[in-house]
């Protein structure tokens, strides 16, 4: 059954508007009035500042510094240059901005005009890469700043790379600008690869005609054989805009037939999304679904591998826009089982593959839930509510044992974003305005669901989704938590899987506190918490200080079931696998634990980890939707389930939350009414009833775990 929300995409600007613009003056009288809690809001905020600072030039520059003085190979820096380029073009990309930031670091020491444009111009391209188009804009425009021998190296790049961002946020007129400033600045090498660009970009625009007049000009002239098949592809689409599905067909078709050599795979399934795009607009609406679903029905056989010359020539395609339209038109045609199959099958599928392998399943076992059968698995009081963003709308699925429910509401993704970074910041900021925006969210986005009192939701989130704490959300008066049980998981296949590995769980806790980085990481509310665990775990191994190790970690991590971690830690939002814990020093040097050192770690005896650090559950989301970092990190090494946090934390509110959450499940409570309670009595204790104290954890992966009884 499908249902329809009244609410506008005015309603939504309002809210968006309303949020945005409350003041930071509209602080809550408690964070005014108790210094505890306006000393963890400071924290918090400079900790926040911190990590946006990371990757700033001054930054980088340090940064390059330090990784050249350690490096026992040198280079000079244009040769770092070099590296950085091909390292992004292979997808390392945080490997790439360490590289540019060497090549910066030599070119500041050397005042080297030549070599510092070309090392901002790199940092440009590997921030685009990346996604993050503001600091992408930023290096290239200073790129563009400094007097060069041959402007032809850095001209063309640093406009393209402003076209792409340009292009990425939808200002095709903007993006035609920079692209047409590129191609007088490019070589002769360089560009057709902006042309094939400024095609696409005009196609945008809607200026068919000189889309045209681009392809036709680069059909005429001989170009490198790697641009073959892209501008091919360039000219299917713009027969589509031009109004000839007819002739685009064909031409996909064509795409499809001479797929060959490694990437046959990842060709041919474009080319069916084209064939798809064209049977829709000859008005089959019934074939192009059937075409999108052949097309990602294959999708297991194309080689995952990160696609540079998507970014190169402006094409900016990925998997999920696929997903997106069959969804979308499943909704569209009244088939919410299928379009809830489909945005099951989008998420995350590197790490359900893994999750799965290492649950001991048999070759063959499909990584999704059909819907039948989660329905089977799910207890009378449980509802998953899995929320999909579309371009246009946002779709929401509700489960139990009795059926599915799909809601639609009238949010376009962009504005979505637009909420949750403002109701997100709202809270961050301690603001007054933080308690009425999650009253409006959740009429917004929780009261069209009606769900059933006391209901267990594991909510599934997409896209902006995956940074919003749905439990600070309310309804009817009451914050989404006093009356529901919340957890939260990647795809529900994904949790699934990991509840089958078993929920009731050895009393083992190994606990690390307070580690010696330096005097300004200091955290002695976290050396008080893990110390209050004990209490509760008896025999609890405790490592604080000194002890509070990289190496001590990665020694101890398989031996034990329950694994706390109170330290600072920081989101690599180029590179989420890259995202690090700070541990104690060692020989030294700080040391911390980088997220992708965790994927090789063995942690199939551990059941529960939770990271009680600043920002532990952000990361960048993914082509797969896949919250990137230590949610995945830790997931595909072997742990149940994480318990992680969505922005900076009060020390003394962690405390209180910790602790009581650690005395639940020492009792026995499974760890999602624990965390439910935990919650509680921080939002109840007087000077912590704004969401910023006591929402910011989640509980991730298999909400049913609980800890044994004691021997």
């Amino acid at each position: 059954m499908r249902a329809q929300t009244m609410l506008t995409r005015l309603a939504a600007a309002a809210l968006f508007t309303a949020i945005a613009s409350a003041s930071v003056a509209q602080e809550l009288p408690a964070l005014r009035s108790h210094d505890a809690a306006v000393i963890d809001t400071s924290t918090a905020t400079h900790a926040q500042a911190r990590m946006e600072d990371a990757d700033t030039a001054l930054a980088l520059s340090t940064d390059g510094a330090l990784l050249y003085g350690a490096s026992p190979l040198k280079m000079d820096g244009y040769q770092y240059c070099s590296q950085a380029i091909a390292l992004a073009e292979k997808g390392e990309l945080r490997k790439s901005v360490r590289a540019a930031s060497q090549a910066l670091y030599l070119a500041q020491q050397s005042k080297d005009d030549e070599l510092l444009a070309r090392a901002y111009r790199d940092l440009a391209i590997v921030y685009g890469y990346g996604g993050d188009y503001e600091r992408a804009t930023a290096f290239a425009k200073v790129a563009l700043e400094h007097p060069v021998k041959d402007p032809t190296q850095i001209v063309g790049p640093a406009h393209k790379v402003l076209g792409d961002a340009a292009a990425r946020a939808g200002d095709y007129t903007a993006a035609v600008a920079e692209y047409q400033l590129a191609m007088t600045g490019s070589s002769d090498h360089y560009r057709p690869l902006v042309q094939i660009s400024l095609a696409n970009a005009l196609i945008g625009q809607g200026d068919v005609a000189g889309a045209r007049k681009q392809v036709d000009a680069l059909n005429s002239a001989p170009t490198d054989a790697t641009l073959a098949l892209p501008l091919k592809r360039t000219e299917a689409k713009l027969l589509l805009a031009e109004n000839k599905p007819a002739d685009a067909l064909k031409m996909y078709r064509e795409l499809e037939t001479a797929a060959s050599g490694d990437d046959a795979g990842y060709q041919r399934f474009w080319a069916e999304d084209g064939i798809a795009r064209s049977q829709l607009a000859m008005g089959d609406k019934t074939q192009a679904v059937a075409t999108w679903t052949q097309a990602l029905d294959g999708l297991d056989q194309v080689r995952a591998q990160f696609h540079s010359e998507e970014f190169k020539m402006g094409l900016f395609s990925d998997v999920q826009t696929v997903f997106e339209q069959t969804i979308d038109l499943y909704s569209q045609m009244g088939d919410s089982v299928h379009a809830f199959d489909l945005s099951e099958r989008s998420r995350a599928r590197a790490l359900l593959d893994e999750v799965r392998d290492r649950s001991k399943l048999q070759p063959g076992v499909a990584s999704t839930v059909p819907l039948a059968a989660l329905q089977t698995q799910l207890q009378p009081d449980e509802r998953v509510v899995e929320f999909h963003a579309l371009p246009d709308r946002l779709l929401a699925w509700v489960i139990g044992k009795d059926g599915i429910r799909e809601q639609s509401y009238p949010i376009p993704r962009k504005d979505l974003v637009r909420l949750v970074d403002a109701f997100r910041q709202s809270i961050i900021d301690g603001r007054r305005s933080a308690v009425g925006a999650a009253e409006q969210l959740g009429e917004l986005l929780i009261k069209p669901l009606n769900l059933p009192a006391d209901a267990r939701l594991i909510v599934v989130p997409n896209g902006p989704l995956h940074y919003l704490p749905f439990q600070a959300l309310r309804v009817d008066g009451h914050y989404l938590i006093e009356t529901h049980a919340v957890s939260v998981t990647p795809s529900i296949s994904i949790a699934m899987q990991l509840i089958q590995r078993g929920n009731v769980v050895q009393r083992t806790l190994t606990a690390f506190g307070n580690p010696d980085v330096a005097p300004q990481y200091a955290l002695p509310g976290s050396e008080a918490e893990v110390k209050s665990l004990a209490s509760a775990f008896p025999g609890t191994q405790l490592f604080l200080h000194g002890d509070a190790t990289k190496s001590r970690f990665e020694a101890i991590a398989g031996q034990t079931s329950l694994i706390h971690v109170a330290a600072h830690a920081q989101a690599d939002t180029i590179d989420p696998l890259y995202s690090r814990i700070l541990l104690a020093s060692e020989n030294g040097k700080v040391n911390f634990l980088e997220a992708h050192e965790v994927l090789d770690l063995n942690l199939d005896k551990v059941s529960l980890v939770t990271l009680s650090a600043c920002e532990s559950g952000l990361g960048r989301v993914a082509d797969g939707d896949e919250v990137l970092g230590f949610t995945r990190s830790f997931l595909a090494a072997g742990t149940s389930g994480l318990i992680v946090s969505l922005w900076p934390v009060s020390d003394d509110a962690t405390k209180l939350l910790m602790s009581t959450l650690y005395a639940e499940l020492a009792k026995g409570t499974d760890v999602q009414v624990a965390m439910q309670r935990a919650q509680l009595a921080v939002l109840h204790t007087k000077g912590m009833d704004h969401p910023f104290f006591w929402a910011p954890f989640n509980v991730i992966g298999d909400w049913r775990l609980t800890v044994g009884a004691k021997s």
